[in-house]
């Protein structure tokens, strides 16, 4: 029988397990990355697993997110990054270098390996033809401490491409919001998109990964595109020809599912407040005034779309009334447009130049105004990311943005009377990779060093077999982890110090969780209750981390994203769904839940009986954890399981 893509590269990894969908299986892994808002307590967590390097071939530390040095403990992290991966044996890449997904792409992303990164845009290197994967930062710890990579086997699903993108006002971020508004933020669940068709042959390797980026949005495990002659195209350009190898999809492949689409008839889309998956098209908004536009992110800040931008700007103004923000993705890109004289195009059409960073898409910095319409080439636009609540964010191509901007409201960019010139993709991208630092082979003198606001790893206590907490919050469907742990310039930098951080949780929600979480610890801890789809978006581990610092001991909800459930277990929060999902609408914040013989259900039926005593009724619910879920669990998470593990 053919084997599809997923298949091969799997297969090559597989340590244990069996290729069956559902099936856990472990699998070896060539590169780990991390970023700063994650990579901090990702270091902190390999630091106290007790190793002297690195286990994989190949790790990266990246500074990309916090970039905003309003006082120390950015700078701080920033050196500990450093020394930690010189240290530990790791690349560091330097602040300024760019976001990490573009770097990792243009730098070390290769055909047919595995890669996991601390942050769900991770799989954009799917667009490189390999399996790239977002986890929480302490999964990533025990990879780079030599444990194989444990995931469910998803089903995979074939996307198959046919025709051409209508250039050039087409772009492959209208391919992506057309999946998004024909599967929903949760049609790629359990799931992995593997691209074929003819029309593959119509994108090129940036494209590719601006879909495989945003995939993410799909709740997709990850998604990836064939290694062919685009691919090898690419890697000859930025230099590394030698790590080109052709992968594709057997004939007779097999795929749980097959959805077509035709490039042909794509338009350019746009997604509307406050999901990706809200898409309309551009067409059907037009006039919609707009305040701000932000054009870059790890999705649309490639040097291809960079040149597009500028091309649409020269001569131009932006209007009135508008901002304009652009962060290019990288170093390289930076120096490459601006040794063709593109960056002065854009400012001089009133383009506010930022630095190679995440920025206004982590809400660090670029936040609209009250009330305000910002149009961004990025991925997300859930509600209060941006920094500001009340803004109306939208996501669109950076081309539909940079029309935007001109225009000063939505407009069809076909129909907007403005010129862009045709690209050609260069057959040599500038190189330079001096802001990259590569590992000593010598590290008996390298000095971790630690600021002050670096503190130790919380770790929980194994599991207790009585569960008796209040139910704190109860909320609704599709919960992200901007909605459980805020991020921007206010809070990240906190993201090594959990007792402070610890304070922010839920506090775009209900500002009194924490003390009410901190009062109710003592008491037995809480529970938090919701709806479909719950922790979606980033993967950020903070969002387990400091709900079991305040003393949450089960989250019990209809489904899960898939990295905030990993993220819960990794850090011994027991995750739970309805058998009945109408039982949901049955509790009421304040509740109290007993949950009894809880160590022997999640070794046996994982089916546990809850009693409600506040109302005096019971229910059931359910776990889903296999057999090392299982223990992980009953130590009190995956690094005092690790530990426990290594001193046998």
């Amino acid at each position: 029988m053919g084997k599809n893509i997923v298949e091969k590269i799997f297969e090559a990894h597989l340590a244990y397990g069996e290729l069956k969908a559902g099936s856990p299986v472990g699998l070896k892994v060539d590169q780990v990355y991390t970023q700063d808002a994650t990579g901090t307590m990702a270091w902190l967590q390999f630091e106290a697993m007790g190793l002297d390097r690195v286990k994989v071939p190949l790790a990266v530390s990246y500074v990309d997110h916090n970039m905003v040095q309003s006082n120390f403990m950015n700078p701080d992290d920033h050196k500990f990054l450093q020394t930690v991966a010189a240290k530990y044996g790791a690349y560091f890449s330097r602040p300024g270098n760019g976001i990490c997904h573009q770097v990792h792409l243009e730098q070390f992303a290769a055909p047919g390996k595995i890669a996991l990164g601390t942050d769900s845009h991770t799989p954009t290197g799917g667009g490189m033809g390999m399996i790239a994967i977002g986890v929480g930062g302490l999964d990533a710890a025990t990879v780079m401490g030599g444990s194989p990579f444990e995931v469910n086997m998803p089903q995979v699903v074939k996307i198959n491409l046919s025709g051409k993108l209508r250039r050039p006002w087409v772009t492959a971020m209208d391919v992506i919001l057309e999946i998004l508004r024909r599967l929903t933020v949760k049609g790629g669940v359990g799931k992995i998109m593997e691209y074929g068709g003819a029309g593959v042959n119509d994108l090129s390797v940036p494209e590719r990964a601006t879909i495989t980026n945003m995939g993410a949005e799909l709740g997709a495990t990850t998604s990836v595109f064939p290694s062919d002659k685009r691919t090898k195209f690419y890697l000859t350009a930025v230099g590394r020809a030698s790590e080109w190898t052709e992968l594709k999809a057997d004939r007779g492949a097999k795929y749980a599912e097959v959805i077509d689409i035709d490039l042909d008839t794509i338009e350019p889309m746009i997604a509307q407040p406050h999901s990706p998956d809200n898409v309309v098209t551009v067409k059907s908004l037009s006039g919609t005034k707009v305040d701000q536009v932000c054009i870059g992110s790890c999705t649309n800040s490639s040097y291809q779309a960079m040149k597009a931008v500028a091309s649409l700007l020269k001569d131009n103004t932006v209007a009135e009334g508008v901002n304009l923000l652009i962060n290019p993705g990288s170093k390289q890109v930076y120096e490459m447009i601006a040794k063709e004289k593109l960056t002065s195009e854009m400012i001089a059409a009133g383009a506010r130049m930022l630095e190679s960073s995440c920025g206004p898409c982590i809400g660090m910095g670029g936040a609209p105004g009250s009330g305000q319409v910002s149009v961004r080439s990025f991925n997300r636009n859930f509600k209060g990311r941006s920094g500001t609540k009340d803004a109306s964010v939208y996501l669109a191509s950076p081309v539909s943005c940079a029309v935007f901007a001109v225009k000063g409201e939505i407009a069809d960019p076909r129909e907007s009377g403005l010129q862009i010139s045709p690209f050609k993709e260069p057959s040599k991208y500038l190189i330079n990779r001096n802001f990259i630092i590569a590992p000593k082979a010598d590290t008996t003198d390298v000095k971790v060093i630690k600021g002050p606001n670096i503190k130790e790893v919380s770790v929980k206590e194994p599991l207790e077999d009585t569960i008796d907490a209040e139910v704190l919050l109860k909320l609704g469907d599709n919960i992200t982890t901007d909605d459980i742990m805020p991020a921007g310039a206010k809070v990240l930098p906190f993201r090594s110090n959990i007792p402070a951080i610890s304070e922010f949780v839920f506090e775009n929600i209900d500002k009194t969780f924490s003390s009410r979480a901190s009062e109710a610890k003592s008491k037995g801890g809480g529970i938090i209750v919701g709806g479909e789809n719950y922790g979606q978006g980033s993967s950020r581990e903070h969002a387990a981390i400091a709900p079991m610092f305040l003393g949450i001991q089960a989250v019990l909800v209809k489904s899960f994203a898939r990295i905030h459930r990993s993220n819960l277990i990794n850090f011994g929060i027991l995750p739970l769904q309805f058998e009945n999902p109408e039982d949901y609408s049955r509790i009421a914040g304040g509740d109290r839940l007993l949950i009894r013989d809880v160590n022997a259900t999640v070794s046996g039926s994982q089916k546990y009986a809850v009693e409600n005593t506040s109302q005096g009724y019971g229910f059931i619910v359910v776990s889903t954890l296999n057999e090392r879920e299982q223990e992980i669990i009953k130590n009190g998470g995956l690094l005092p399981y690790t530990k426990a593990r290594s001193a046998r």
